[in-house]
């Protein structure tokens, strides 16, 4: 049966569908401008609770769809994701007041859920001794998709002086490419119906004092990468003429660490990497608030850095070290990161309407500070459990 399984295509597929997912951030990123204070007219405030829905839509996909990948099968998964997306595009189109991105942004949100609860688990299960390193390949078209979204969002709007709508219809593109690889594909099935676990004792596994601080660390892992990057508009309308490709060079920075991830992690190990992480987003976090013009780029490659290995290592971590927490473990994982998100946005809104930018990167920065010391303890706590690393790089 294993056999039957094109790997790569699927592989392929998967990365592709994650480019949607991410493309949907970069172009929410420039939509924040168009339905602003100077465009439709909402606040920043208003603006954050419309886009809310798209990471605790997310979150809910996640975790619901995580058990549901094991009984449903990884391909079911993949095509709610697929028709979601739709959906949730054609929504956006239409948008023309908080209500109804609301909405659009909720069935955005669902399917970009429905990619990390199916293809998470069927990386894991595809590549078992690789699954830090291949989670990271995955990870890659993130950054990838916001790069190549932010850059599309520029062309079109801002340098071909063409409508948002435009701008929002590209995403059609890439989700007709990964239905069609997909079509008539066979997929695997996850680790834990591999072996056999019973979902009982997979929710008993998330008790596990190491899983749920693991948890509370992706609630701040997550909100500071993602937080900070989903209102870069606002943040930096101040700093540079073009946030956007602020946004951009950020992202391109994170897929070129997440292409070479291997090395670092034989390097560091996942504890290693969340600790370095860490120290590098705090202090790029607070260089953003001192600079501007071409200096903002320098400060924003210091973030980028600290940014490019939380998401794919706090869930190949996971993998790695908590594998009997299984697809809903994973699930949890980018649930609980993109919750916290949609927790912080409108919160960073209320900021920059009543405050200014400079404190909102300022407060934000709080949390990377909370993971350095939280890191530098689970380093000491696996240098001690573990004395041979588990991850395998071949």
């Amino acid at each position: 049966m294993e056999e039957n399984i094109n790997k790569q295509q699927l592989f392929i597929g998967s990365c592709i569908a994650l480019v949607v997912t991410s493309m949907t951030f970069a172009i929410r990123a420039k939509l924040e401008m168009v339905f602003g204070p100077a465009g439709v007219g909402l606040s920043l405030e208003q603006i954050g609770t419309a886009f809310a829905p798209a990471f605790w839509g997310f979150t809910l996909a996640m975790i619901f769809g995580g058990p549901l990948v094991d009984s449903l099968g990884i391909k079911r998964i993949s095509w709610i994701a697929f028709v979601t997306h739709a959906i949730g595009i054609t929504l956006t189109i239409m948008a023309n007041d908080m209500n109804s991105l609301f909405i659009a942004t909720l069935f955005v949100g669902i399917g970009n859920g429905m990619v990390e609860a199916a293809f998470n688990p069927m990386i894991a299960s595809m590549f078992p001794t690789k699954k830090t390193k291949m989670l990271n390949r995955f990870h890659v078209w993130f950054p990838g998709g916001i790069v190549i979204g932010s850059i599309l969002g520029w062309l079109v709007m801002d340098v071909m002086g063409l409508s948002w709508q435009i701008m929002v219809g590209l995403l059609y593109i890439p989700v007709i490419i990964y239905g069609l690889i997909f079509w008539g594909k066979k997929f695997p099935v996850t680790e834990r119906v591999q072996m056999g676990g019973s979902f009982g004792n997979m929710v008993r596994n998330l008790g596990k004092p190491l899983f749920i601080f693991m948890v509370v660390c992706m609630l701040m892992t997550a909100a500071s990468e993602l937080g900070t990057t989903q209102r870069i508009e606002s943040l930096l309308h101040n700093s540079v003429a073009y946030p956007l490709l602020v946004l951009a060079f950020i992202n391109g920075i994170m897929a070129l660490g997440r292409a070479f991830a291997g090395q670092v992690i034989h390097k560091l190990q996942p504890a290693g990497m969340l600790l370095f992480s860490a120290i590098f987003t705090f202090i790029g976090l607070w260089l953003l608030t001192i600079t501007s013009g071409g200096f903002t780029f320098a400060a924003a490659a210091v973030f980028a850095i600290g940014v490019t290995f939380f998401w794919p290592t706090m869930i190949g971590f996971v993998a790695e070290y908590l594998p009997e927490t299984g697809a809903l473990g994973l699930s949890i994982m980018g649930g609980a990161g993109m919750l916290s998100v949609s927790l912080v946005l409108p919160i960073m809104g209320r900021l920059m309407d009543t405050a200014n930018a400079t404190e909102a990167l300022r407060t934000m920065s709080i949390l990377p500070a909370i993971l350095i010391i939280a890191f530098l303890g689970l380093n000491i706590y696996m240098r001690k459990k573990y004395k041979t690393p588990l991850v395998q790089n071949n």
